[in-house]
């Protein structure tokens, strides 16, 4: 009794128990709207509505757009995928910037078999921005069809029907943006457990906000706007000064609730080999959040709300036991179904994309994205001329 009674006469323990309480409360969710959530999204309607609810007259055309620079290694072993798919109507358009190994024999190559692959060569630089965006806009302005699907040379579907699972999206003809999902393939390293991870995270945020009505970003991995609705937003003009957005400012300047879908099926989502290095998945990541300082400040600040939360959480749990060390079971109780709720969300994410058991880690991978994303953002970008994807 004394104990609490100490305790209750405390302003400063008071006080950091109800912020524990709320970023608890918060945290729990978050967890639950959108790692549960988008892990379960779906899934009833598609095991009530099986494969074949499309037939060839349904499907409109497509035209798949990809950017290349020095990937023959990833065409010759992804690019049949694509152009093997099983879907009636569609082109692939592969944009050749400046490459210098054998990508284009690789092409040349693979044209002799499909016809329906379209290469369009650069041979001089004539970009005067930065970025792939000029390429992607010639390979886009090269397509024949309206309904784009954008994609990289190292991304593979996971079976035939990708271009099947996409178009599902445009079911409402409302529909401008169609978000998608890649993930990254399965690994047994450390370094591709924190990628993998990162995809899932990374992925359930920005599929989690869509859902919720507030799109703001999206993978250019797996991504898919109509080509007309493009051209009528302006493209890339607005943003050709950044080397990187191609796919995060393009969405977050035109991307609303009305005309926005997401299609996670299962046919629909794309794998990407992991990064060899540490050091490259780093420079991949801070190209990520290269452009975030054209979002709003509102965007921004929502955006850091799960890592303050944590903080707040893990900091007020410490304090709290450092002040009051008698309670020590009842924050450790609280960190305890925290981690587990979080585990059990982050399962849902893991089986539905294949994730393997990183939901487990889930926990310890999350402080340790805290700590290297504050680091991410504060290291500086020094954007060139140079071909980035």
């Amino acid at each position: 009794m004394p104990i609490f009674y100490s305790f209750l006469t405390d302003p400063y323990a008071i006080a950091l128990a109800a912020v524990l309480f709320a970023t608890l409360i918060y945290l729990c969710l978050y967890y639950g709207l959108f790692h549960f959530r988008v892990g379960r999204y779906g899934l009833k309607k598609q095991a009530s509505r099986g494969n074949g609810s499309l037939n060839g007259d349904d499907l409109p055309h497509v035209s798949v757009v990809l950017t290349a620079h020095n990937d023959a290694a990833w065409l010759r072993e992804n690019l049949v995928y694509l152009l093997e798919q099983d879907y009636p109507n569609f082109e692939v358009v592969v944009v050749d910037y400046l490459s210098q190994d054998d990508t284009q024999f690789v092409l040349k190559l693979l044209k002799d078999y499909y016809k329906h692959l379209k290469i369009v060569p650069f041979k001089e630089d004539v970009n005067l921005f930065q970025g792939k965006k000029y390429p992607l806009s010639i390979g886009i302005k090269s397509s024949a069809n309206d309904i784009l699907m954008l994609a990289d040379p190292d991304c593979t579907p996971k079976n035939l029907n990708w271009l099947r699972g996409m178009v599902k999206g445009y079911s409402d003809k409302e529909t401008q943006i169609v978000l998608g999902y890649c993930g990254v393939k399965r690994t047994k390293s450390l370094l591709g457990i924190l990628q993998q991870y990162d995809a899932l995270s990374y992925g359930a945020h920005y599929l989690g906000s869509a859902l919720l009505g507030h799109p703001y970003t999206a993978s250019g991995r797996n991504l898919s706007y109509r080509r007309s609705f493009f051209f009528k937003q302006g493209a890339f003009i607005s943003h050709y000064d950044v080397a990187d957005g191609s796919d995060d400012l393009f969405v977050y300047q035109n991307a609303d609730r009305h005309n926005t879908a997401v299609c996670i099926d299962a046919d629909a989502c794309l794998t990407a080999e992991p990064k060899k290095t540490y050091a490259m998945w780093r420079d991949e990541r801070r190209h990520r959040v290269a452009t975030r300082n054209r979002h709003t400040l509102a965007s921004r600040l929502r955006e850091q709300l799960l890592p303050a939360a944590n903080i707040l959480f893990y900091a007020a749990a410490a304090l709290l036991i450092v002040r009051h060390p008698s309670v020590w079971p009842v924050v450790a109780a609280l960190v305890a179904a925290k981690w587990a709720w979080q585990t059990v969300c982050f399962s849902r994410l893991t089986k539905r994309f294949d994730g393997g058991m990183v939901h487990f880690a889930a926990p310890l991978l999350e402080i340790y994205f805290i700590i290297a994303n504050t680091f991410l953002i504060l290291l500086p970008l020094h954007n060139n001329r140079k071909f980035k994807k």
